[in-house]
């Protein structure tokens, strides 16, 4: 590690990052009910919770645009594009997947309620009536997904680790689906009739 004169700067000891074995082993025995949360959890725990019941619900809500837009789709180029909307949905089922579990070792509950599915969710559910309308109504859907993931892992920071990691391979993945999705775009005209 470089020092601000531009030397060598020795590694500080290990005991200085390290507890006494005692405290942690006390710490660790308080709030059992209260699972993976310790006291160094660094985040504010409503907050983050609040914002994964969002995210819980804007995956669940992609899951069921893409699987209408895969079951409606129609048309000469309907084919490939259904079978990619199929896909992104198992990937969106996935991240729900991930994100329930995160909330539930958080201590809550994931809340699936589909009455209020919709509004709590950051992605719209719109349904389309061409392959056109489809792509870009899922492109869109993927980037406010990103920009909204981009968001919390930037507020995270360092405060919640496991979360934000999680939410970055989320995020990995939106992105390509985002980019999937352009390129589909690319290749459609921009008004479809129906057969």
């Amino acid at each position: 590690m470089l020092a601000p004169d531009g030397g060598v700067t020795p590694l500080r000891p290990a005991e200085d990052f390290i507890r006494d074995v005692e405290t942690l082993r006390t710490q660790a025995r308080e709030n059992l009910d209260q699972g993976a949360v310790t006291a160094a959890y660094g985040a504010d725990l409503a907050r983050v919770v609040q914002m994964l019941q969002t995210a819980l619900a804007t995956e669940l809500v992609c899951v069921l645009r893409y699987r209408q837009h895969h079951y409606a789709a129609k048309g000469m180029d309907a084919e490939p594009i259904a079978a990619e909307f199929l896909a992104h949905s198992e990937e969106e089922l996935a991240h729900a997947g991930l994100i329930a579990a995160r909330i539930s070792q958080l201590g809550s509950n994931p809340d699936f309620s589909p009455s209020t599915l919709e509004g709590r969710a950051h992605s719209e559910y719109v349904e389309a009536d061409s392959l056109h309308a489809m792509v870009t109504e899922n492109l869109v859907a993927e980037r406010v997904a990103v920009a909204a993931y981009t968001d919390i892992i930037e507020w995270l920071g360092s405060s919640d680790p496991t979360t934000r990691r999680m939410l970055e391979q989320i995020l990995a993945v939106e992105e390509e689906h985002a980019d999937d999705l352009a390129s589909m775009l690319d290749g459609l005209p921009a008004v479809t009739r129906k057969p």
